[in-house]
């Protein structure tokens, strides 16, 4: 009885072995007696304990893998050193798991290999400033490569260039010597918009000036003009009430005799007398004579 219950517990740990339960983004390749049986995914499984047994534990996440530099020839004969990153996908565990032996050996060799291939079309000038064509060629052409394997590559990036020392020497005066190419012409530019500049605020100034003195000018001769305008309207005005007062002659005769009276009062001996008021020449002459006379005794 005992032996029987010790059978029983053996036969349900057995059972109870072959129970799997297989995690998110893994995938298990089952062999049954030697042959490929079935892929198990993600979810609880059953294995039969020694009739089936696992092959390969495949991560179905995308995988990044960095190569170490490799040695190309561009196509004007300049040696340098080139790195990739690869990053890849397994789509298929079954075909990656028998399709080719060790994978990721296999990817690094044929990197190695397309890059060689594309970077002896290219020459120097172009292998450096044409990562994005090698990057789509290379991605292109391994994708393809790799799909009996059941990988999928996403994308690879030329991670660096690096030409002999000489060359890298050669690049760096050259990028410093332009450099200061268009730091002498940014120089050269500022100086002639500076003058320029100045020329223009020097023209702006002496139109501003000119326009003042012109302006000034035209104020003037209108204030003048205006000024004379006032005085003829004045006279005008003064012509007007006088002869709405109808003042006739006697009353002008007296008018003319008070301002020869303040005439004489200075010191003129001579008396210019308007050809209207010859009437009183002879008055005025009396008066300035008189005047004279009175001085000369004091």
């Amino acid at each position: 009885m005992e032996t029987f219950l010790i059978i029983i517990i053996i036969i349900l740990v057995v059972l109870a072995l072959g129970i799997k339960i297989i995690p998110q983004s893994k995938a298990y390749v089952v062999e049954r007696l030697g042959s490929y049986d079935r892929t198990m995914q993600t979810g609880p499984h059953y294995k039969v304990p020694i009739i089936d047994r696992i092959a390969n534990v495949v991560s179905l996440k995308e995988i990044v893998k960095d190569f170490d530099p490799q040695p190309v020839i561009t196509k004007d004969n300049v040696t340098m050193q080139i790195d990739t990153v690869v990053y890849y996908q397994i789509t298929d565990p079954k075909l990656y798991t028998y399709g080719v032996e060790n994978p990721i050996s296999a990817i690094e060799n044929l990197t190695a290999t397309t890059l060689r291939n594309i970077i002896g079309e290219l020459e120097l000038d172009e292998t450096l400033t044409s990562r994005d064509i090698i990057n789509s060629k290379m991605r292109s052409i391994l994708d393809e490569a790799t799909d009996p394997w059941g990988i999928k590559v996403n994308r690879v990036e030329v991670k660096n260039i690096l030409p002999p020392k000489d060359i890298q020497e050669a690049m760096e005066k050259q990028m410093r010597a332009e450099r200061e190419r268009r730091e002498s012409i940014l120089k050269a530019e500022g100086e002639k918009k500076a003058a320029i500049l100045i020329a223009e605020g020097e023209k702006e100034s002496m139109i501003l000036k000119a326009d003042a003195k012109r302006e000034a000018q035209i104020r003037e001769a209108e204030g003048e003009a205006e000024a004379i305008i006032k005085i003829q309207e004045a006279t005008a005005q003064g012509l007007k009430l006088l002869k709405d007062a109808k003042m006739d002659d006697a009353v002008l005769k007296l008018k003319s005799y008070e301002a020869l009276v303040d005439v004489a009062n200075g010191n003129a001996t001579k008396i210019i007398v308007p050809s209207d008021l010859q009437n009183l020449v002879t008055a005025g002459t009396v008066i300035a004579d008189s005047i004279k006379s009175d001085k000369k005794e004091k």
